[in-house]
């Protein structure tokens, strides 16, 4: 479950509720792709502006419409207790695993994670992907904290930040971690332009915002890492460079893909939680202009 491509959607919403409709297209979309696994209420998924009632739905939703596929459902939230019920309604759901990033107002010490982590572990009855983002959490996980937390139970991935583009400093880094955590837990990377870099360095998984909207030209770049391809998986991740320079200008990929959800009519707009907006006058039109230029927007629409 935690190798391959993980497919990360948007939970689309406004201020009277979740656009439950369009998630459930969504969905079933990414299974009928074939993607390897959903990662349903990550950062693209808007996790940390849900209430445990609303993430329990769509818990529901993305198990009941994924055909089969495995889910992954983030849990995380700003007090442990309400972590453990995310993870009660997650398994409740039939969740095939959930992700877990360490959320937090106060800046955390390692103890208190690796606390976290425990706490949560031990009562789980399904695997865990450790969640280390912090460019949204501003928790600095180490190798050495990684390695700790790895040996967990349920603990079966880490989901890293992007890793550098030379290859062969991101392969040593890929190594390193290796050496400190079992052999059953996987690495994956995140960050959609760092894919190719960090499969082809040897991360197992992509978890993918891209891939959320467009899993056929995610899955064909993940199929060349796997298959060995590195020269091919540069050349798909090069040619959604335009889309990876909006990420880059635009602060991050969550505006960006939900700006193009809203442009190519997968969702209603407004579909970000507020104070939180899509990109609007010029800047949309850039977007739509890069979804036009990539003939992607026949696959949004599918």
């Amino acid at each position: 479950m935690f190798t391959g491509l993980s497919a990360f959607p948007l939970t689309p919403m406004n201020e009277q509720g979740i656009q439950e409709n369009a998630f459930i297209r969504s969905v079933e979309h990414l299974a009928g792709a074939g993607v390897d696994s959903i990662g349903v209420l990550g950062s693209t998924g808007s996790y940390a502006y849900l209430s445990c009632k609303e993430r329990a739905r769509i818990a529901r939703l993305s198990v009941e419409n994924a055909g089969g596929v495995p889910v992954i459902l983030g849990i995380g939230a700003l007090r442990t207790r309400d972590v453990l019920a995310n993870a009660e309604s997650a398994q409740q759901a039939g969740a095939s695993g959930v992700l877990l990033a360490p959320v937090s107002y106060q800046n955390l010490t390692d103890d208190e994670v690796f606390d976290l982590y425990a706490t949560v572990c031990h009562s789980l009855s399904v695997p865990l992907c450790v969640y280390d983002n912090p460019g949204t959490t501003h928790f600095t996980f180490s190798d050495e904290l990684h390695g700790r937390i790895a040996h967990l139970p349920q603990v079966r991935s880490i989901k890293i930040p992007p890793v550098v583009s030379d290859i062969d400093v991101a392969r040593e880094r890929i190594v390193r971690l290796r050496m400190l955590i079992p052999s059953d837990v996987t690495i994956g990377i995140s960050g959609d332009p760092a894919a190719a870099t960090g499969l082809n360095a040897g991360c197992d998984a992509w978890y993918s915002v891209i891939g959320g909207l467009y899993p056929q030209a995610a899955l064909a770049l993940t199929r060349a890492a796997q298959a060995g391809d590195v020269q091919q998986a540069e050349a798909l991740s090069v040619a959604l460079e335009p889309i990876w320079a909006l990420y880059r200008e635009y602060g991050g990929s969550l505006r960006v893909a939900a700006t193009i959800a809203e442009v190519t009519g997968k969702v209603s707009q407004p579909c970000l939680p507020q104070p939180l907006k899509t990109l609007q006058g010029n800047d949309r039109k850039r977007v739509a202009q890069v979804v036009e230029q990539l003939g992607l927007a026949f696959e949004v629409k599918s």
